[in-house]
């Protein structure tokens, strides 16, 4: 009998596991909202890190990731992630991803924020999209053969489980003529990747809702960590949406600045308060506050910098805006970054080699995301558990949409790397979790559940109501940007909380005025609101319950990071009899390195790594 699995998502996490699973004979339902050329990996630019030079190391790879995260990830999957990277980009490479080389035809790396070692490979500025390419070709070799066969323009809609909960295969839609039907399987994969478009205005694609997570959250799926949210220091801003200029800019060189005013005064890491530059003249903040990462700070804390100094009154042309400058780095530099140089002057106008760019924070990344079981190797209990399993029995969740490796900050060029780590490793234990159950005639109630799926189209299709989803959703959309992004306090939270619950009530009562099914944008876009709004409230509920200030979450009001109370992972699981959010919590892995104090204002002693005895390659 064969065994099938089904991957949802087609970016780096699901193309990686699909071939995994495809070199294992396993047949692979690919179902993909876009083809995989679109898909939101396409747009990362930086690169993608491995600890490759003989002055670094996966351990110091590892620590700075851990400490980068301010010690919230689980420590034996971040340790085995980062000992893989090496093999990916070897892997990446034999499949003839263009990394950019060194004279001498090495692949060639570069700075990036969080670390003082060049550890990241990449493609110019476009490193994203050439991962993909180079992977959807690896997967045509499967779909040549059937072992693929892929549903492109397909939106998950709800999982198919057994009389014992157990993932049995999706319930999914066409987007272009709405026909709903279900796919079975032996197990689930879910890779859907990010959510930016619950705070409106973000560097992520339309496509990235979040939805698919959040309608496994209302079916059981316990989701980790949300009140961590990444807030990119330098994008484009702008009135649809922000662009990313990548930290590749900064890793190749380029500088933040703004004109200075010694008349002001602002705090500097170290507690004290210093002049804000000289008076009409370029002052490199983060150089002053930072010597030895400068511009390379993690991300949490350059964004926090940046809107203290935009606070003062100091920003670009007295807007929420820095310069970053890249006009004194040499023509090679800029050839490398000419991707996204090319991009802001498309929607500026201005040519960035010349003329400071002016950029300014954005909504970026999910550092939470499902929850994902993660045995160590030397576990007693390893042979009974599967990595990147959430506590739905045959639902796996990888990359973005999975919160394992990240913590409570994101360094950079780590996200392509876990994106198709976890991709990998979710294609070996699948494979181990099928073959551990026999094969039984289950009962799945199929039929009925679609039937319900299409009452429930035709309901809103037709429903004659007085609000409007898109008006909904900016409410929505300018609350989570205001209150839940890079400061909070608990006053703000707990109102956006009532708000949100506001909001989803009133959803209930829209209209929309196309009733088609075919191409029907607004239809899909009202479908997945009622999500949105729902894992909205995921996420000011875990930030208002966490008293403290971590890595991308900062609470004015609490201003310390809280080991004693809150050195731990938040868990949110849906009430279905109150129609709500419980927030608990689990402790957090720490086997192999101590918590200490983390900060960048100078090197420091990088500790020796401790229990650890053996890890398991993906390759």
């Amino acid at each position: 009998m064969e065994n099938r699995v089904i991957v949802v998502g087609a970016g780096l996490a699901g193309l990686s596991c699909a071939i995994k699973l495809a070199e294992k004979n396993i047949f692979v339902d690919l179902v993909s909202l876009l083809p995989a050329k679109r898909s939101h990996s396409v747009c990362a630019q930086g690169g993608i890190n491995a600890a490759i030079s003989k002055e670094d190391s996966a351990f110091i790879h590892a620590y700075e990731t851990i400490k980068g995260g301010d010690f919230l990830a689980n420590q034996p999957a971040v340790i085995e992630m980062c000992l893989a990277a090496p093999s990916i980009i070897e892997m990446m490479d034999s499949f003839g991803c263009l990394f950019n080389r060194t004279k001498d035809g090495s692949i060639d790396f570069r700075n990036f924020g969080g670390s003082l070692y060049k550890r990241t490979a990449f493609s110019d500025a476009s490193t994203g999209q050439q991962l993909i390419y180079s992977l959807d070709e690896q997967t045509r070799r499967y779909e040549e053969k059937k072992i693929i066969t892929r549903y492109e323009h397909h939106e998950f809609l709800k999982l198919i489980k057994d009389e014992n909960g157990s993932a049995k295969g999706i319930i999914l839609q066409d987007i272009n003529n709405l026909n709903i039907f279900s796919i079975t399987a032996d197990a689930v994969v879910i890779a859907t990747g990010g959510l930016g478009v619950i705070f409106g205005k973000s560097t992520n694609s339309f496509a990235c809702t979040g939805c698919a997570n959040a309608a496994l959250f209302m079916q059981g799926m316990k989701y980790a960590n949300a009140e961590f949210i990444q807030i990119h220091p330098t994008a484009i801003p702008g009135h649809d949406k922000l662009r990313l200029i990548s930290e590749s800019a900064r890793g190749e060189g380029a500088r933040i600045w703004v004109y200075g005013d010694d008349a002001k005064t602002i705090e500097f890491p170290d507690g004290s308060f210093q002049k804000c530059g000289k008076k009409n003249e370029p002052w490199y903040f983060l150089e002053e506050m930072y010597p030895k990462y400068k511009n390379l700070v993690p991300r949490d804390i350059a964004a926090r910098e940046i809107l203290k100094v935009c606070n003062k009154g100091l920003g670009a042309d007295n807007k929420d805006q820095v310069y970053l400058d890249v006009t004194h780095l040499n023509s090679e530099s800029l050839k490398k970054l000419s991707s996204c140089l090319d991009i802001y002057e498309k929607f500026t106008s201005e040519d960035p080699r010349k003329i400071p760019m002016k950029t300014f924070l954005a909504v970026h990344y999910s550092m939470g995301g499902a929850w994902v079981d993660w045995p160590a190797s030397d576990d007693s209990d390893r042979d009974k558990r599967f990595r990147q399993m959430t506590n739905i029995e045959g639902l796996f969740n990888i990359g973005e949409s999975d919160y394992q490796y990240h913590g409570a900050n994101r360094l950079g060029a780590n996200a392509l790397l876990a994106c198709i780590y976890s991709g990998l490793v979710a294609g070996d234990e699948v494979n181990k979790y099928i073959s551990s159950y026999k094969k039984l005639n289950t009962k799945l109630s199929i039929e009925n559940q679609i039937k319900d799926e299409i009452k429930r189209q035709k309901k809103l299709l037709n429903q004659m109501g007085k609000e409007n989803v898109f008006q909904l959703h900016n409410e929505m959309s300018d609350l989570m940007l205001k209150n839940v992004t890079v400061t909070r306090d608990n006053k703000s939270l707990k109102e956006t909380l009532d708000k949100l619950r506001e909001i989803e009530e009133r959803s209930k009562n829209i209209s929309l005025q196309d009733k088609s099914v075919q191409l029907n944008q607004s239809y899909l876009f009202a479908r997945e609101f009622f999500y949105m709004v729902k894992l909205a409230q995921v996420i000011t509920k875990s930030a208002l319950l966490r008293n403290e200030s971590r890595g991308s979450h900062y609470k004015k009001e609490f201003p310390k990071r809280d080991d004693l109370n809150f050195l731990k992972t938040t868990l949110a699981t849906y009430n279905a009899d109150k129609n709500d959010v419980d927030i608990s919590y689990e402790k957090v892995d720490l086997r192999h390195f101590d918590p200490m104090q983390r900060s960048y204002e100078k090197e420091e002693f990088v500790p020796s790594i401790k229990n650890f005895k053996k890890f398991e390659p993906v390759l």
